[in-house]
């Protein structure tokens, strides 16, 4: 997809006017229909203030094959990490839950490194959170700490019964 398109589609997706963008940017109406219609193309200062107003980086504006590749590589670096994250709970459920039937004290020990390596994947596992609203932000920080809260509880009523 062209600069132009991109712009068109950004700023339609955004619902916003073509004055309301010129208005954001700093330019005239007639600049910002000349680069969707490809007749123009910003200047860096404009560039600049386009990929903040859109949420998006630089290259996300001006190239494509590059970016979808960095994208995929990001989002397979996700995944690992987050089933790593998912290995990591599970083994801290089940030393927790041997800890907890067996009253084996030093069970409690590998749980509480499964709850470390939890807190530490799950947030390498995080989504790109570059153009996120502040909504999609704060439901990513909060399910990661009701998580975390569900996880750390286990393991202290854990400690707690086997040192009772």
């Amino acid at each position: 997809m062209e600069l132009s398109q991109k712009l068109v589609a950004l700023r339609k997706k955004s619902g916003m006017t073509q004055q309301e963008l010129a208005e954001k940017v700093y330019v005239t109406r007639t600049a910002v229909s000349k680069w969707e219609n490809g007749k123009g193309y910003p200047a860096i200062d404009s560039l600049k203030l386009l990929s903040k107003v859109y949420g998006v980086s630089l290259d996300e504006l001006v190239s494509d094959e590059d970016v979808a590749a960095a994208r995929a590589r990001r989002q397979n670096r996700s995944k690992i990490f987050y089933w790593c994250a998912v290995g990591c709970l599970v083994l801290a459920a089940a030393f927790a839950a041997a800890a907890g039937f067996s009253h084996i004290p030093w069970f409690a020990i590998p749980s509480a490194a499964g709850v470390a390596g939890y807190v530490a994947f799950a947030f390498l596992s995080k989504p790109s959170l570059s153009g996120c609203t502040r909504a999609q932000f704060t439901r990513y920080i909060v399910s990661r700490i009701v998580v975390l809260a569900i996880v750390v509880a286990v393991l202290i009523a854990t400690f707690v019964q086997l040192f009772a």
